[in-house]
């Protein structure tokens, strides 16, 4: 490397600090310690992250978008930043090769990077070997280390995200009086679990116009990934951390309200019902989680929002999001590939057309093509179920998960779809698999009132394809589950069953796998 400053290089020599694209955060580790008056940033669109999983084109146009509206900002703030777009002719793909380009420019000895939230792309920084030293910081905005996951982890025969919440809930103080919980429970969950009704007042979240970054951010999407999955219009995300915190605001005033009584519920034609929809804006760091978490807590104690509302907001926050980048840390490299009770059957076509009879699938398919959205109910109870009961093989699964969601990242959908969704770790993440016949769908939704398949036909060509799936996939794992506490009674069900009645649900079963 040169040891004298090239002619666009006159400043005294620095560091570069690396922005990735979920780090649109003002308070991210590595600015907080940089140098504006020495220090260059580097922020770098590439097609080796915009490829790497067949991305919703609104994911796709939300992360440009967003990253584009945060150079700006820092721009204006007075950093000195080289930004390198997709369509740049001399963009050589990838992250690292950004770099080299960047030290071929500048003449520094440290590029300073926070620590990426995926594995993949932590491990292909650190085995970069540029000109320069580069220093990974960890991130800060994460508010349980993994140092501190580790720990809480150590000599546990299970890990149990309710005891873990528990601890957060102490470490931030949220809902708290002493050492007390608000309220005296820890969990209001049995709450939150009533169905909507057609007739009631549904919110829409906050949408924004597209300006003309965006513009032209949707026209590079049209025209760079035409065949991706997804609807790219109408766009309406929020790309700026102002209008982020818009977004909050309005999810805080208008549902968080109702969000814990209906935060189960699937209602056809009403994708967003009361969630926040706040997800993708904390992931790409637009907004920080425990400021959301604080705005909720205080709906609460100024009388706005039920205790039983804020504590499932806040639970879904520090709990299950906290808990799920722990576990992903923990256990990758490795976790993705998972598969603990042997599902071989690859995914459905329809997972990407949507093209199927059942009901709850396609509207949960549709919604997601449409809003690169669906809420947590959908992604579990129903695209989710249906993919552990048909046996379908994880790792398919999980990439799909990761490709069409504007939330997904690896580190917290992986654990979501392997350990939660798919029970492909065996248990380690969920005391038992979701399995649910379409019962639950059904008590939980009206999507069963206009199926092209009867709820209450338990077999035969018009049965719900969840009834006989449900007792199949429980009979082919019975030798891994059977022992499962939580499982002993349907398993009780199905031994006092005729041999008839049995033989009824595995034909039924068998035809509907031999469908896909």
């Amino acid at each position: 490397m040169s040891n004298h400053t090239t002619p666009q290089d006159s400043r005294e020599p620095g560091r570069i600090i690396l922005i990735l694209g979920d780090q649109l955060s003002h308070d991210l580790p590595s600015l907080q310690v940089g140098d504006p008056q020495k220090d260059r940033l580097l922020m770098a669109e590439v097609a080796e992250e915009a490829s790497y999983v067949p991305h919703h084109k609104k994911k796709l146009a939300f992360v440009l978008s967003a990253m584009r509206h945060f150079a700006d900002e820092l721009t204006a703030a007075g950093w000195d930043l080289k930004y390198v777009h997709l369509d740049d002719p001399d963009n050589s793909g990838s992250l690292t090769g950004e770099l080299d380009r960047a030290l071929e420019q500048f003449t520094v000895t440290e590029v300073l990077v926070t620590e990426p939230g995926e594995y993949r792309l932590k491990e292909a920084l650190n085995r970069w070997s540029g000109p320069a030293r580069l220093t990974m910081l960890d991130d800060s905005r994460f508010l349980a280390s993994h140092d501190m996951f580790r720990s809480w982890a150590e000599g546990r025969k299970q890990l149990r995200m309710e005891y873990f919440y528990r601890d957060m809930r102490r470490k931030t103080g949220l809902l708290m009086q002493g050492d007390s919980p608000e309220g005296g429970k820890w969990n209001y969950d049995t709450e939150n679990r009533k169905p909507a009704q057609n007739d009631m007042f549904m919110p829409k979240p906050m949408r924004c116009d597209p300006d003309r970054i965006t513009q032209d951010v949707l026209e590079l999407v049209e025209q760079r990934f035409p065949r991706n999955f997804g609807r790219l219009t109408p766009f309406w995300f929020a790309v700026t951390r102002a209008a982020a915190l818009k977004a909050l605001d309005h999810f805080i005033d208008v549902a968080l309200p109702l969000f814990g009584d209906y935060q189960d519920a699937m209602l056809d034609g009403e994708p967003f019902l009361y969630h926040s929809l706040l997800s993708q804006y904390i992931n790409i760091g637009l907004l920080n989680p425990l400021e959301v978490c604080r705005s909720a807590e205080r709906a609460y104690y100024e009388g706005h929002a039920p205790l039983n509302a804020v504590e499932g907001f806040i639970r879904q926050i520090i709990g299950w999001r906290e808990y799920m980048r722990g576990i992903y840390w923990l256990k990758m490299p490795g976790y993705t590939r998972e598969n603990a009770l042997g599902a071989r059957r690859d995914l459905p076509d329809f997972y990407w057309s949507g093209e199927t009879g059942m009901a709850c699938m396609a509207a949960a398919i549709t919604q997601t093509r449409d809003e690169a959205y669906a809420h947590h109910i959908q992604r579990l109870m129903v695209t989710g179920n249906f993919a552990m009961l048909a046996g379908i093989n994880p790792h398919q699964v999980h990439e799909w998960y990761l490709a069409v969601y504007a939330d997904a990242y690896e580190w917290v959908e992986a654990p979501n779809v392997i350990g939660m969704s798919q029970f492909a770790d065996g248990g380690l993440l969920g005391s038992k698999p979701y399995a649910a016949s379409g019962n639950y769908i059904n008590k939980m939704s009206n999507y069963c009132r206009n199926c092209a398949y009867d709820v209450k036909q338990k077999t035969g060509p018009k049965a719900c394809p969840f009834n006989p799936l449900y007792w199949d996939f429980l009979i082919r794992n019975r030798e891994k589950l059977s022992k499962n506490p939580r499982l002993m009674q349907p398993y009780r069900t199905w031994d006092r069953m005729s041999a008839d009645k049995q033989q009824e649900y595995l034909i039924s079963a068998e035809k509907v796998l031999d469908s896909l």
